[in-house]
């Protein structure tokens, strides 16, 4: 049975990072010893999977000879300041744990971090990775980091809810609007929502299943939220909350305690959310999962929001030859397989082996041809925006109205974040 902890829910999500092999396309940084062996120094932010990562010493040991020394931080602003602190002395980290989007960009902008390009390009060949993913860590057509891990956003749903209701499980959008009606009628709520923190995936799915350019669009500020086809959208939204498909959006009761109840029917989260639904008791004989269907039933391949967690390499640490080496270590499929048992989810590997089979079976779905990848809102857009927009979803789940006023707040924010980039 696969060991997975229970996932805590914080702002800073999930990350992506990355490292170079010694010899490999990378930056002009003083860093590296030379030595691709031995004891390496590992930072992170995910303080509670420190046992995780050096459960993996054993294999990386064998295969490799490199087993990591963890050093795990649980205040997420203490850690982000010790990291950039770090690349101003000699004791730069070799393997660290970052942020993807402009965290990353800011990294990269300045020099901080190594190349990875020569490894994502062996990780691609030998079919490790996807080409899609390795856009979250592509900057001027170079790879810095690699996935320390990945979750795909997709629904939640509770089987009895289902199969007291007749409902099959969609595959089309027609096919979810009609078991949420269905769901409704039976006096059944089909979604959850809330009004803090976690109130952008229902926007970022309408938004890119209908026109991936404008979701697209709207990370380099080319979209206004103010535009006709994205309030057209939020309308969606709209007649959404005008029918009663969402829950309570100031509900307390903890929301995978509410599904096991069936408070709600569905809920469109992180495949990591596994871990807290089983938590809260349910297994897989009482919860499924699956892709959320396209709203544009045109497109040739369902969009699927990925949130990604990264491993970097510091350009300038002395381990930076030894980090490069266990990053193209932690892309393989025997690496990844370890890293799956210790830990659970999906694997950005689809080559490795995933202990739980409802994660694996939705894994080479959406790793198959009918699928694309699209960044999770929270890394896709800047963080301004993310802030603001999170508030403005919230105050629309708490009091659903005409869209405008609240994508008009989004925007400013925008216009002033896109000013100070000029």
């Amino acid at each position: 049975m696969i060991s997975r902890r229970k996932i805590a829910i914080t702002v800073t999500g999930l990350v992506l990072a990355g490292a170079a092999l010694a010899g490999c396309s990378g930056g002009s940084g003083s860093g590296g010893d030379g030595e691709t062996t031995g004891t390496l120094d590992f930072y992170t932010d995910k303080a509670a999977w420190k046992p995780d990562f050096e459960s993996l010493n054993e294999t990386s040991g064998s295969d490799v000879d490199i087993t990591l020394k963890t050093t795990g931080y649980s205040d997420a602003n203490q850690y982000d300041a010790f990291i950039k602190q770090s690349f101003r002395t000699n004791k730069s980290p070799g393997l660290f744990t970052w942020h993807t989007g402009q965290s990353l960009k800011e990294l990269v902008d300045d020099g901080l971090v190594a190349e990875t390009t020569d490894i994502w390009k062996k990780a691609i060949d030998e079919g490790w990775v996807s080409e899609d993913l390795a856009a979250g860590y592509t900057f001027d057509g170079k790879q810095y980091c690699v996935p320390m891990n990945i979750a795909y956003w997709v629904m939640f749903y509770n089987k009895a809810a289902f199969a007291d209701n007749g409902i099959e499980v969609p595959t089309t959008w027609t096919e979810l609007n009609t078991a949420a009606e269905t769901l409704k009628a039976a006096g059944v709520t089909p979604y959850y929502q809330t009004s803090t923190l976690f109130t952008f995936q229902w926007f970022q799915h309408l938004v890119a299943s209908s026109d991936p350019d404008l979701y697209a669009g709207l990370t380099t500020g080319e979209v206004k939220y103010t535009d006709p086809e994205i309030v057209d959208i939020m309308n969606i939204w709209l007649d959404e909350h005008e029918n009663g498909w969402f829950s309570d959006a100031g509900s307390s009761t903890d929301p995978a305690v509410a599904l096991k109840q069936g408070d709600f029917a569905m809920i469109d989260f992180g495949t990591f959310y596994a871990g807290n639904l089983e938590g809260a008791g349910m297994s897989t004989d009482d919860y499924g999962m699956f892709a959320i269907p396209a709203v544009n039933e045109d497109l040739e391949k369902t969009p699927v929001a990925v949130e990604s967690g990264p491993i970097c390499v510091a350009e300038s640490s002395s381990q930076k030859d030894l980090g490069l080496a266990y990053s193209e270590w932690w892309m393989s499929d025997g690496a990844q397989s370890a890293w799956n048992d210790a830990h659970g989810d999906v694997a950005f590997n689809p080559k490795a082996t995933v202990a739980d089979p409802a994660l694996a079976e939705l894994g080479t779905a959406i790793a198959g041809d009918d699928y694309e990848l699209y960044d999770r809102f929270f890394e896709a857009m800047p963080t301004a925006v993310v802030t603001t927009a999170i508030e403005q979803f919230g105050a629309f789940n708490a009091n659903p109205g005409d869209p405008v006023p609240f994508l008009e707040k989004i925007q400013a924010t925008a216009d002033k974040y896109w000013a100070e980039q000029e």
